[in-house]
């Protein structure tokens, strides 16, 4: 900017229709103006479009021709003469995604109220969601960008996120956050709905006991390896069709299919680490197209279960360590992987991976998840990633077609 040019901020509002930015830059082009920043936003057909600029002359001038110019085409224009310029548009220091369904004027409220609290400014917002949940991104910028600060950023957000009916995830800005090329499953409670022991269990007659079993090791209350051994053993004797019956009436979970596919167009690799068989999710795994499974293995004698698991057990520690094994066979940094689970198990491979997301999850992993989801719709892990349902849904449309399901 020339010492004797004049900052000015234009600013444009009222019904979006073709013609108006072009009548508007006609306007600017005639007085040898310069562009510093432009942002445009138009909700349910209301434009607002901002430009700052300076000019070399006569600003009151432009100023005139701008609201006649503006006037032809149907919509107000604000010009402020003189506006001041910042260093820059802020890139901001954090991302903020609040998910509910819905987000209501009172949930955003606290949460901006906490935002302000602890000195962080909200620069932007766009809706990245109307469906299962409505989505909102913040750009925020804080003040305070220790490692400290975040914690008690991220964990201030979360105190007052279930008490408001909203999912609130806290990443840092930038590149990394945008980089994430690993992202890898557990399955009962979380890519599909229930416990797979628990349905080989309920064909042994014995359901309710293993259940039990199976959430005091959800919650951490018993060893894993522990339960396992003794949810296995009453599957004894049961014949091995039952493992086709059951990997047949695997039901995913909700948005499950959307977010394998649309994270596979964006070039993900995509792998499941699960606590229950690989006999009965292999073939689900093949249908998604995933690029790595790692499970227990259930020994089978003569066509009977024994009520044993042959090899290695895949506990808390053996999914951190499938997780790094599938990086490194990626060429993906650590960094640059995502871990979804929602039980006590998956705290080791949540805490390795770059971005633990507990979903639906106890609260010994929610604790130390670096986000959590608490509604029952696995796509929205894409909008914690930054993808949005108009983005999803435009992928689909050109593969045959876009279906919503009715949501009760």
């Amino acid at each position: 900017m020339k010492s004797n040019d004049t900052a000015v901020l234009v600013t444009v509002t009222g019904p979006d229709k073709p013609g108006v930015t072009s009548v508007l830059f006609a306007a600017l082009s005639r007085h040898d103006v310069s562009l510093l920043d432009v942002e445009q936003v138009v909700i349910r057909g209301r434009l607002t479009l901002g430009v700052l600029l300076t000019c070399p002359r006569d600003p009151e001038a432009l100023q005139e021709e701008l609201e006649d110019a503006m006037a032809t085409v149907g919509v107000h224009v604000d010009v402020e003469i003189g506006a001041a310029q910042s260093g820059g548009r802020s890139l901001g220091t954090h991302v903020v995604v609040v998910l509910g369904r819905p987000v209501t004027a009172r949930a955003f409220s606290t949460i901006s109220r906490e935002l302000a609290r602890q000195g962080a400014n909200i620069d932007s917002i766009r809706g990245v969601a109307d469906y299962p949940v409505t989505g909102l991104e913040l750009q925020v910028t804080a003040t305070d960008t220790s490692p400290d600060a975040d914690v008690a950023l991220r964990t201030g957000l979360a105190a007052i996120a279930a008490g408001i009916g909203v999912d609130v995830a806290v990443e840092r800005a930038g590149i990394a956050r945008r980089s994430k090329r690993l992202i890898v499953f557990d399955v009962d409670s979380t890519l599909v709905q229930g416990e797979v022991i628990e349905m080989l269990a309920a064909r042994a007659g014995r359901e309710d006991e293993v259940r039990a079993v199976t959430e005091a090791a959800m919650r951490g209350e018993i060893d894993f390896t522990e339960s396992l051994e003794q949810r296995v053993a009453v599957l004894a004797g049961l014949d091995e069709s039952v493992i086709d019956e059951v990997g047949e009436s695997l039901e995913l979970t909700a948005g499950a299919r959307t977010t394998i596919r649309t994270l596979r167009r964006l070039g993900f690799a995509c792998g499941v680490v699960s606590g229950g068989f690989r006999q009965v999710i292999e073939g689900l795994a093949h249908e998604l197209e995933l690029d790595y499974v790692k499970a227990n293995t259930l020994e089978i004698v003569d066509g009977k279960l024994t009520g044993r698991v042959i090899g290695e057990v895949v506990d808390r520690a053996a999914k951190a360590t499938a997780l790094r094994e599938f990086a490194a066979q990626s060429g993906v940094p650590m960094e640059q992987t995502v871990a979804v689970g929602d039980g006590a198990n998956d705290i080791d491979m949540l805490t390795a991976a770059g971005l633990g997301v507990a979903f639906n999850a106890k609260p010994a992993l929610r604790e130390i998840a670096d986000t959590a989801i608490s509604h029952p719709y696995l796509d929205a892990v894409l909008f914690i990633l930054g993808v949005t349902r108009n983005e999803i849904e435009a992928a689909d449309a050109v593969d045959g077609g876009v279906r919503r399901v009715p949501i009760p």
